[in-house]
């Protein structure tokens, strides 16, 4: 019994060192060392080199941009900008690199939104005078309300010009467009006692005969605020050549500051330049004594021509439906057809004594005054049917 013990664990010891083979093959291949991958490294010298030339690449850019944003070694250079009332800050941006003022666009907006130029508003319409020793900053300080950069003009009012004219010349000027204009006119209340009661807001001939006629100097370019300082300066200027004493004068005589204004107005259109009161004296017979033969008509032919906007023909005195229509509307129309100077203004506050009811340009491009129709026929023949 032993011995076939012994025989049995002989013949197990073959399947035992087997395995055991095989594990000490294992044990073999995992002790050898592994080979480790060497790692290039680069030449110190190219490093540094390397190294080197991304600092002076980014030394160089950032010198190019310093050199935009503070007007560093720029060739001199002006140019004029007009920055509109819907501009935004990506036109205003596009005008200041078109004109040379800038390199950077993305360089300025950056700028202007660190400073947040457009959060305060810094930036106003209107027309500037800008030059290259300007930095970013100063870019943008120039633009502004308050600049000295901002440009002016000086426009010159003719007497007798109607508000369309008067906005027409501003536009042509630069001073704003005949749309602000007209929008500010009619929509913006003027602290003036003299407006109140003229006509309603909404109608920009409220302000007609009130832009007193003169020289001004205005800022160019500009929106809706714009507009109404160049209004108001004009406003302004008529408020002190009409003070209290004129204004009493008026009322002395009848006439409300609008009434007075209108008949200045009327004088003003109609005079050859040298009989503004006896012009004056005409008007005032013709509405004092309705009894008398013109029937409290003024037919005054330059009233007229402002409701149609042209020259006026003899079908007109009977078919222009409009209350300015002095050959069918007894009395003085609505309000003031121009702007009038002072020397008319005087006139409709100073007339002449006169009794004349009826006038006519003769061939000496000088108005001749007769007291009755019949007179006024009668030279008028001589004219070849020229009205008076």
């Amino acid at each position: 019994m032993p011995q076939e013990s012994h025989e049995r664990r002989s013949s197990s010891a073959p399947r035992t060192g087997s395995a055991s083979g095989h594990s000490g093959s294992s044990s073999e291949g995992a002790s050898r060392p592994r080979r480790r991958r060497r790692r290039r490294r680069m030449n110190p010298l190219l490093y540094i080199l390397l190294v080197v030339a991304v600092s002076a690449i980014l030394a160089g850019v950032g010198w190019v941009w310093a050199g935009d944003v503070l007007a560093l070694n720029k060739e001199p250079h002006s140019a004029t900008i007009t920055i509109g009332q819907e501009d935004s800050l990506n036109d205003v941006t596009n005008a200041l690199e078109e004109n040379g003022l800038i390199e950077y666009k993305l360089l300025f907006r950056f700028f202007c939104a660190l400073t947040k130029v457009e959060a305060k508003e810094k930036i106003t319409p209107g027309t500037y005078e800008l030059n290259t020793d300007m930095d970013y900053n100063a870019l943008v300080n120039a633009m502004s309300s308050r600049s000295g950069s901002r440009k002016t003009v000086s426009v010159t009012i003719p007497e007798g010009y109607t508000l369309d004219q008067i906005f027409s010349l501003l536009e042509t000027e630069g001073v704003s467009t005949v749309e602000i204009l007209q929008n500010v006119a009619a929509n913006h209340d003027f602290k003036y006692s003299f407006l109140k009661g003229v006509l309603p807001l909404g109608d920009y001939h409220r302000l007609e005969g009130y832009l007193f006629p003169d020289t001004y100097e205005f800022y160019m370019g500009g929106g809706e605020s714009a507009a109404v300082q160049v209004l108001n300066k004009m406003i302004l200027r008529f408020d002190q050549q009409f003070p209290d004493s004129l204004r009493q004068q008026a009322a002395d005589m009848g006439y409300s500051v609008h009434e007075l204004i209108t008949i200045a107005s009327l004088i003003e259109k109609e005079t050859d330049g040298s009989d503004q009161t006896t012009i004056a004296s005409v008007i005032y017979n013709r509405l004092d004594h309705p009894e008398y033969e013109t029937v409290g008509l003024l037919q005054i032919d330059a009233a007229i021509a402002y409701a149609t906007g042209r020259a006026v023909t003899q079908a007109d005195y009977q078919t222009v439906d409009s209350p300015y229509n002095t050959y069918l509307n007894k009395g003085l129309p609505p309000g003031p057809i121009a702007s009038p100077g002072m020397v008319s203004i005087n006139s409709a506050l100073n007339p002449a004594s006169t009794n004349y009811y009826y006038y006519v340009v003769g061939d000496d491009g000088l108005h001749h005054f007769f007291r009755t129709h019949s007179e006024f026929e009668a030279y008028q023949a001589t004219l070849g049917g020229n009205n008076g």
